[in-house]
């Protein structure tokens, strides 16, 4: 019978998932509607007085770079007087939309001072924005010009008043001691009677600035040509093109603001000035403005101004700024004009020129109380002796007897002798210092020559300066006073420098650190050769010695004294090459060196690990490279055979590895032997420098059995070497022709000796066969004292010692052994084609090996020539 299931009742559901979706595309299209608005963009027009330059789509607006709009249109405006630029700018530029913000065209422009907008050259010109504060606006006036102050820009803005504009220029330089700072960015006329010039001062540099700096013009050249001599100066380059303008810091008192103006001076001499001093006399016979401030010859100021006054006449003077020290309160002031009489005439160019008023330096302190009294004649002059002095220089300097000796261009002695000293090593100039002056010479005090002629070029400028006639004909030195209080005595010793480069050089060095390293070579350094530490140079070579004794250099160096602290006890030095090249898969790594370097050879210093530096005398060596001095490599001396084929940089191996190298090979002067120097890496030096170790030859052997060291055909031979096991270590040992064979026998392996009267085929490495098996060789042999026959020193290896004892028989197993007999026909004998080649010993065992019948060293067993037909059905069984 068949069972109906009954239906099911399911209840419907209220809402189906499918209305998720239109609910999901509503309030995304709503979302991407209102993303849309919102970034649309902001419709601004900006004026322009022309559409030069701009163009629809392409033109874009930028600030500082980013791309923050672009030209949708341009139209003419209603006046005619210009075009309106439609702008869509960035929804994220609205903030910045106000009254204020500023719009310009950027476009290449060339002029002496500087290129600009070089980067339209390729993207085309662009609009830049400046943004400003104000009510937001979307209507612009573009600036006809870029602000002085471009966006990004730190800095303080000054400005100078001056009559004239000269030759400075938009772009002109600001200088700080011949550092540029800043630059011109704008100037304009106040009234009819001066210009005003706007100057940036950057970030910086604007805490050189103060309230009272004194600017000047440094535009062009400046010629001071007289009868001392001519003197031309200039700035720079750019000053003499487009013009500049320099200043000082002044006191340093209070910092100057944005804003603060200042006159601008036609000269430096103008601009820093000097002191006033006041002068009263009862009268002003023979003077008038402009009469001259004199000391010993030299013009120091001049009179400014006259007055009348209840005591006389009162005269204001200028003296300039570079003579003020000069000026004390005790100093002295006179008229002095020609002198005429029967006896002389002096000072007669006064007759025409006027007189002049000479000055008496004094020796009190300055104070701010400058009036002083004109006497009519000279005062008495100091009473007290010249001080007399030895001043000696390496090399006659051209002066002579007579000549001056000045302190900043004032004569204040003279030279009065001039002598080779006793030992004839250096020249002696005996001076006297005018009483007046010698608390200018204190310990430490030293003079330089003084230059007829002296030119000075450089990219910041030309300056050429010649000396007065007297100079150029009889010479002159200048003192250069140290910061010492202490007065020098009469007949003390100074010294006559070359130069004040050469001055401050010895005083340098007199500052340095001093060590001497020790070379196998001379390194390719000579005096002044840089020493480098991460490529920049922290001293220099000051000699390079040759030691005959040992036939090795020596080299002096000097370590600035800021850098002594680099000196310590894992220190090491190593030699520069001028060019180093490491080439590999990976690719080419090309180190130069720099210029002076590799000219002149240079020297680097470093420092290794801590845990590497326990050679005391490791920082006192010079390795030949980078790598060695890393490794504390240590030097050892080789004796090779004539005959070698050892080269410079030739590997030291120890089974393949390798653990040193060769540095240099030359010949013996009995031209019996080479003398090799060689480095030991660090990690290995111990060991190979012992007293035992050996050293020998390995270089390609071809004989028929095969080529041994076949890779030395490639690379050339090397040295090889057995570590040694005494406690004690040299430097220096001999090289073998080739290898002791027996070096590397292990200790347990059976030694025994074989006995023949004939050497035969047999040779050091001749094999040793049991049953085909090589299990030992021949280390050596000697021929015994009486001549009778031969001893073969052998040796069987460890895994096969228990093959051979007392009982064995060796025969040799060489070549080929014909036997022929009339009844027994003939008998061919080999072993196998290396025996055939190279020779060989058999071997065969009758008894087992035990503690009775082992080999001991000493052992002579007789060499046999031919086997036995028993020997072969031996077969000793081994115990389990």
């Amino acid at each position: 019978m068949t069972q109906i299931e009954s239906p099911k009742v399911v209840k419907k559901k209220l809402f189906s998932p499918i209305w998720l979706l239109p609910v999901v595309a509503l309030i995304l299209g709503a979302w991407l509607g209102v993303k849309s608005i919102k970034e649309s963009g902001i419709e601004i027009m900006i004026h322009f007085p022309s559409a030069a330059g701009i163009d629809i789509g392409k033109t874009l607006v930028k600030y500082q770079g980013l791309t923050v709009g672009k030209v949708s249109d341009i139209g003419i405006d209603d006046d005619l007087k210009g075009v309106n630029v439609k702008v869509i700018m960035d929804y994220r530029a609205d903030p910045f939309l106000n009254q204020n913000t500023l719009f310009w065209l950027v476009k290449p422009k060339a002029s002496i001072t500087g290129v600009e907008g070089l980067d339209t050259l390729f993207s085309g010109n662009y609009i830049a924005i400046q943004p400003g504060e104000g009510r937001s606006t979307t209507e612009f006036e573009a600036q006809r010009e870029a602000p002085a102050i471009l966006p990004g820009s730190e800095g303080i803005m000054v400005e100078l008043k001056a009559p004239k504009l000269g030759s400075i220029d938009v772009g002109s330089p600001v200088f700080f001691r011949q550092v540029p700072v800043g630059s011109v960015v704008s100037y304009r006329l106040d009234g009819n009677k001066q210009i005003i010039i706007s100057a940036f001062v950057q970030e910086q540099y604007t805490h050189l600035v103060h309230k009272d700096s004194r600017f000047w013009n440094v535009s062009g050249l400046k010629i001071d040509a007289s009868l001392s001599g001519v003197k031309i100066n200039t700035e720079s380059i750019a000053s003499i093109l487009a013009g500049g303008i320099s200043f000082d810091s002044g006191s340093e008192t209070e910092l100057a603001k944005n804003g603060d103006s200042y006159p601008l001076f036609h000269d430096e001499q103008s601009a820093i000035g000097g002191i006033n001093v006041t002068l009263t006399a009862a009268n002003a016979d023979d003077i008038s403005e402009g009469t001259a401030l004199v000391y010993r010859g030299i013009t120091i100021g001049q009179v400014d101004s006259k007055q009348l006054t209840d005591d006389g006449v009162q005269f204001t003077t200028q003296v300039d700024h570079q003579y003020k020290d000069l000026i004390t309160p005790d100093s002295r002031f006179w008229l002095s004009g020609a002198e005429l009489s029967l006896k002389s005439m002096k000072n007669v160019g006064r007759l025409i020129t006027g007189s002049v008023i000479n000055v008496l330096p004094g020796s009190q302190s300055a104070t701010e109380s400058m009036q002083f009294e004109l006497a009519a004649q000279a005062p008495d002059l100091l009473t007290a002796d010249k001080l007399a002095l030895t001043v000696e220089a390496n090399t006659h300097t051209g002066v002579s007897n007579g000549a001056q000796v000045r302190y900043k261009q004032l004569p204040i002695g003279q030279i009065i002798n001039v002598n080779l000293s006793e030992d004839f090593a250096k020249v002696e100039y005996q001076i006297e210092i005018l009483p007046e002056f010698t608390r200018l010479v204190t310990q430490g005090s030293f003079f330089v020559p003084e230059s007829a002629l002296a030119i000075n070029a450089s990219l910041d400028g030309v300056s050429v300066a010649t000396r007065d006639l007297t100079t150029m004909i009889e010479g002159a030195i200048s003192l250069v006073p140290a910061k010492s209080k202490k007065l020098v005595t009469a007949n003390d010793t100074l010294t006559l420098y070359e130069s004040i480069e050469a001055a401050k050089s010895m005083f340098a060095q007199q500052q340095m650190r001093t060590m001497t390293l020790t070379s196998i070579d001379g390194a390719d350094l000579a005096e002044g050769s840089p020493i480098y530490y991460k490529k920049m140079q922290i001293g220099a070579v000051n000699k390079v010695n040759w030691q005959a004794e040992t036939d090795k250099f020596t080299v002096d160096i000097s370590i600035d004294k800021k850098f002594t602290p680099l000196i310590k006890p894992n220190t090491v030095f190593w030699r520069n090459n001028a060019v180093a090249i490491n080439a590999s898969l990976a690719g080419v790594d090309i180190d130069v060196a720099p210029l002076k370097g590799a000219i002149n050879g240079s020297i680097t210093l470093g420092h290794l690990n801590t845990e590497l530096a326990n050679d005391t005398q490791a920082n006192l060596r010079l390795y030949d490279s980078q790598a060695l001095a890393l490794m504390q490599a240590k030097v050892i001396d080789l004796i090779l055979p004539v005959s070698a084929k050892i080269t410079a940089n030739a590997a030291i191996r120890y089974q393949g590895h390798q653990i040193g190298e060769i540095s240099q090979v030359k010949l013996n002067p009995t031209l019996t032997t080479l003398n090799a120097k060689a480095y030991l890496y660090g990690d290995y030096a111990e060991r190979f420098r012992r007293d035992d170790s050996e050293f020998f030859i390995v270089e390609a052997q071809i004989s028929l059995v095969g080529i041994q060291a076949p890779d030395t055909l490639l690379t050339g031979p090397y040295i090889g070497v057995i570590p040694g096991n005494k406690t004690s270590t040299t430097n220096q040992f001999t090289a073998l022709n080739h290898a002791r064979l027996d070096a590397n026998v292990p200790a347990d392996a059976v030694r025994f000796q074989l006995v023949d009267n004939q050497l035969g085929s047999i040779k050091v490495g001749t094999p040793l066969f049991f049953r085909g098996i090589n299990i030992g060789q021949i280390d050596g042999y000697q021929l015994a004292d009486s001549g009778i026959d031969i001893t073969l020193y052998a040796h069987v290896e460890t895994q096969y010692r228990h093959l051979v004892n007392q009982s064995s028989q060796f025969w040799d197993a060489s070549g080929i052994k014909l036997d022929v007999g009339l009844f027994s026909g003939a008998q061919l004998e080999a072993q196998s084609l290396e025996t055939i080649l190279a020779g060989g010993i058999a071997i065969a065992t009758r008894d087992v090996t035990n503690d009775s019948n082992r080999l001991s060293a000493n052992d002579r067993i007789k060499l046999q020539h031919k086997m036995l037909p028993e020997w072969a059905e031996w077969q000793p069984v081994q115990d389990k």
